[in-house]
């Protein structure tokens, strides 16, 4: 039987993943954080560990001693954690301190040296998930006007902007009008913000990095987004298609035409 580790971040990413590579007759070893990973992962992996955010030591010794050959890294550790009062361990405070900025890919890529250097080839995150990578076009019944297009088109260029600076990966947008762009807060703060100043009727597109490592921080949408949408009275999502996760998809869709959003991919 073939094997892999999950370090296993928030949401429902994680889950999905589990559940995809028991169905493929893969047997999951989870690394489960404390501050972020739903407890339902206990159920779904064969194995679970648990420890904590601060906690790189534990983790590498934990990947040691399974002495699987396989890891994939699934769901968000919040970059917010960097200014909270946790625990550092030595060996992530000496991470930490040889690094040249603390961006998510720096951070991201330096763990992921890390595991590698223990052996351990880090996959593809998106690995059994493939169906929920929409491919282009408009996902909804509901279609964008000539008016939203232009705004999808000028979102596009500003949110590839930010993403290759890895600031965020979503811009907000109305009439060609920058309303906001993600930094630490995340998507669904950054379509909260922009709600202040207008009355509806925004255009959020969500994108990939220009270089985007398919095995960590690929971006990721679902029925949390789309509450947030219905909440901020926003008129379009467009998301990447083929490197944008769709989760809970139909029924994504189906409220969206209910709410009059539209949904593509481009």
């Amino acid at each position: 039987m073939d094997k892999i580790i999950l370090i296993a971040g928030n949401g429902k990413f994680p889950l999905l993943f589990a559940e995809a590579a028991k169905r493929a007759g893969t047997y999951v070893v989870a690394i489960a954080f404390r501050e972020e990973t739903d407890r339902k992962i206990v159920k779904l992996a064969d194995k679970t560990h648990w420890i904590s955010v601060g906690q790189l030591k534990k983790l590498v010794e934990i990947v040691q001693n399974e002495q699987i050959k396989k890891a994939i890294m699934c769901g968000q550790i919040r970059h917010r954690w960097i200014f909270a009062p946790i625990v550092l361990d030595d060996e992530l405070k000496k991470l930490l301190k040889q690094l040249q900025d603390k961006r998510t890919d720096t951070i991201l890529g330096a763990l992921a040296r890390r595991i590698e250097a223990l052996g351990v080839t880090l996959v593809d995150s998106t690995t059994f998930l493939k169906d929920y990578l929409p491919k282009k076009g408009v996902l909804t019944r509901c279609l964008p006007s000539e008016k939203q297009w232009q705004d999808i088109e000028f979102g596009l260029k500003i949110a590839k902007s930010i993403a290759a600076l890895d600031i965020g990966q979503t811009v907000v947008v109305k009439n060609k009008v920058v309303l906001s762009i993600e930094a630490i807060e995340g998507t669904d703060q950054t379509i909260r913000r922009a709600s202040r100043y207008v009355k509806g009727g925004c255009v959020v597109v969500k994108v990939s990095k220009p270089k985007q490592d398919m095995r960590f921080d690929v971006p990721l949408v679902g029925e949390k987004t789309l509450k947030t949408l219905i909440r901020s009275r926003a008129a379009v999502l467009a998301v990447e298609a083929e490197k944008t996760l769709f989760l809970d998809k139909s029924y994504v869709l189906a409220c969206a035409d209910k709410h009059n959003i539209c949904i593509v991919a481009v």
